[in-house]
């Protein structure tokens, strides 16, 4: 079950001490004023004090709740009538009827006791503290002499009135919520706010006074701008709401989920205490999206977002940051408890859920960052616990906590960072060429150019390291520009010698936004004067499984000028049949995890398998047009089952490594000569 926090009593701290003397004070002056009004003839006052009274209780069951006021029931609008009360008779009547509307009100909220018993202490001591003031003006109303009429001249000791009924309320307030944050932090927070919207209901109550000496019977007609004043603020207040909640799942969003993590921090660091943040990413939920409509998957995240807000504590915070991503604030925690959370999360996704007749499966990957060891400021927090839940993602284990070992941008890859864009302006990074060969008759289809760095200090810096960072950091432009530059020049220095061999280039997700690409592409070519037909981008499956139309704008503009579209790792995406056919590509290649198990040493049904999922990956292709070429290619063992298959081509280290230029040009040179020669041979032999 939930941990529900609360404060304690009777053990010494800023919030046994207020709270204990506004109750002990409090219900005291109640005592004292049930004393004086029952001892009293209450018929000097008679209707206009019943009526006052009573709207005043009706009025307390109104609160003017605005923002995030100190007090968690807002500003009550029969403050207005207390200071009327207090003003027309004294602060024993006031008192007594203000006590009589803070129980009704609260046992109507189902309060707990002890908020019950500061209530009632907290407001009979503003009210006594406010009755001060006119004593010291020497006016003492009370019910058997009632307060004269009002005058202008009354209005600087009524102003007093409220001032000191405000800031002592606010102090007693203040100090009852210090054991959620110190005094001092609740007494600053929304101060001018709060004091501005209390001291618009105060300003009412010379108008009530008057109404009430003059013709008490039509004390009801200010319930309409107090209404009003209710219901604009209720809007104002449905508004912030919305600012800071998802409309679809009502749960905060992300800008309340950083306001109530910056809260978090500060108590955290001010209490030396360490709390969790965890970050939480529905697994395959596109899948759900894309296969189903977004109307399911709206309604499966609005399954989760219940699951996933009864599996927390009372006092954890639940926030949906966008998409199928949503985070959860577990304060006052150490690791272990937060990884209870956690697991708690997980378990409640176990029973699949119902929707359009269908069974779903949940799942999610949870990333877990904690304060303060893994960092101490809020940006840190969500990066880390981003990283984490990448983790999770990746290694399938469902929870992981954040490790500067798995941080793809911890320190020392920021370093690589910048050695990168050095690299790039220095003109160190490099091509390396592998080749494609035909399985039919083993002629050249071509060469991928594939970039490669090796670092001074570092040496070989693997691709899958390196180009991960530029996309993340916003200067993959840069890398795609080099690669393609340098690729244009080598495909216009290979034909300058009489090799026409077609190179293509892989580029990201990232390149497939706007016109530059397509403009980088065009000059190129251009100026080299090369046929575009020569030229190949690779894309990644997973690059084009989201039918965007700005992607497929410019993948239909890179084809219809004659460059050639080759779909990379097919299989490991999630693309439909329908968007396949939509796509203006010219081969899939098959990803190499689907390569390698066809000559592992596995039982012969995982063999069997093996080859009925690469044959229906080849069949796919043939259906739509296309040659099937497989990557990773090691082996010879391999290279003759693809052929028997049915398979287009090949590439891999079985047929040659990728290599720096120079020795590309004389494999390409050799490869052209063996071409040749087997060509000959062939026109003999049907000669």
């Amino acid at each position: 079950m939930p941990r529900v926090l609360r404060p304690s009593l009777f053990k010494p701290s800023v919030f046994s001490a207020f709270w204990g003397g506004s109750v002990l004070g409090g219900w005291l002056l109640v005592a004292f004023a049930l004393a004086n009004v029952a001892s009293s003839s209450l018929s000097h006052a008679g209707p206009p004090l019943a009526m006052t009274a009573f709207l005043l209780v009706v009025l307390e069951l109104r609160p003017l709740v605005q923002g995030r006021g100190h007090d968690p029931q807002g500003v009550v609008m029969s403050t207005a009538f207390a200071c009327a009360m207090l003003f027309m008779w004294g602060r024993w009547p006031a008192i007594l009827v203000v006590a009589i509307a803070s129980i009704t009100s609260d046992l109507r909220a189902r309060k707990e006791l002890w908020k019950v018993l500061f209530n009632v202490g907290q407001y009979s001591l503003s009210v006594a503290a406010a009755s001060l003031v006119i004593d010291a003006v020497g006016l003492v109303p009370t019910l058997d002499h009632p307060l004269r009429a009002v005058t202008g001249r009354d209005l600087p000791w009524m102003i007093a009135v409220w001032i000191v009924y405000f800031l002592v309320n606010d102090l007693l307030v203040s100090g009852a919520l210090s054991w959620i944050d110190s005094f001092w932090a609740n007494l600053q927070d929304d101060f001018v706010h709060y004091a501005i919207t209390t001291f618009s209901v105060l300003a009412l109550s010379p108008l009530v006074v008057l109404v009430a000496q003059s013709a008490w019977i039509l004390l009801p007609l200010l319930l309409i701008p107090l209404l009003l004043v209710y219901r604009t603020a209720q809007m104002s207040l449905e508004k912030e709401h919305q600012a800071g909640h998802d409309p679809l799942t009502g749960l905060p969003n992300r800008t309340r989920l950083q306001a109530a993590l910056a809260a978090v921090l500060t108590k955290s660091r001010r209490d030396g205490t360490s709390f969790g943040l965890l970050l939480i990413d529905l697994d395959h939920f596109k899948e759900v999206n894309d296969t189903l409509g977004h109307h399911v998957g709206d309604q499966l995240l609005i399954h989760f977002a219940e699951r996933l807000t009864a599996s927390v504590r009372e006092d954890d915070t639940v926030a949906r940051l966008g998409g199928d991503e949503f985070a959860v604030i577990v304060p006052n925690a150490d690791h272990e408890s937060v990884l209870s959370v956690a697991e708690r999360i997980r378990s409640s996704l176990l029973d699949p859920v119902a929707l359009e007749g269908m069974m779903f499966e949940i799942e999610a990957s949870i990333g877990v960052a904690m304060h303060p060891h893994h960092g101490d400021k809020l940006d840190d927090l969500l990066r880390l616990a981003d990283v984490a839940m990448y983790v999770a993602k990746e290694s399938r284990s469902g929870v992981a906590t954040y490790s500067a070992r798995r941080d793809r941008n911890s320190a020392n890859r920021l370093g690589l960072l910048g050695e990168l864009r050095q690299a790039l302006d220095d003109g160190d990074l490099e091509l390396h060429y592998q080749p494609k060969l035909s399985l039919h008759d083993s002629s050249l289809l071509g060469v991928e150019a594939l970039i490669r760095w090796d670092h001074p200090q570092r040496g070989f810096v693997p691709p899958d390291e390196f180009i991960p960072l530029a996309e993340r950091s916003g200067i993959m432009h840069l890398l795609t520009d080099h690669v393609i530059t340098m690729a244009l020049a080598q495909l216009a220095a290979w034909r300058d010698i009489g090799l026409h061999v077609p190179v293509a280039v892989n580029v990201s997700v990232t390149d497939l936004v706007g016109h530059r690409l397509i403009n980088l592409v065009g000059d190129g070519l251009r100026a080299h004067g090369l046929p575009p037909g020569m030229f190949q981008l690779e894309i990644t499956e997973r690059i084009v499984s989201s039918d965007a139309d700005d992607l497929n704008a410019v993948l239909n503009k890179l084809h219809e000028m004659g460059v050639t579209l080759s779909l990379d790792d097919f299989g490991t995406g999630y693309s439909s049949l329908l968007r396949l056919q939509s796509l203006p590509v010219d081969e899939l290649k098959i990803d190499r995890a689907f390569v390698s198990p066809l000559t592992e040493k596995l039982n012969q049904a995982s063999v069997k398998e093996a080859c009925g999922i690469v044959r229906a990956a080849i069949d796919l292709a043939h259906a739509l047009g296309l040659p099937a070429i497989a990557e990773g290619v090691e082996t010879a063992e391999e290279w003759d089952i693809l052929r028997s298959l049915g398979c287009d081509g090949a590439q891999g280290w079985h047929i040659a490594a990728p290599m720096p230029a120079d020795k590309a040009t004389k494999w390409l040179r050799d490869c052209s000569v063996r071409n040749a020669v087997v060509e000959a041979t062939r026109v003999v032999e049907s000669a």
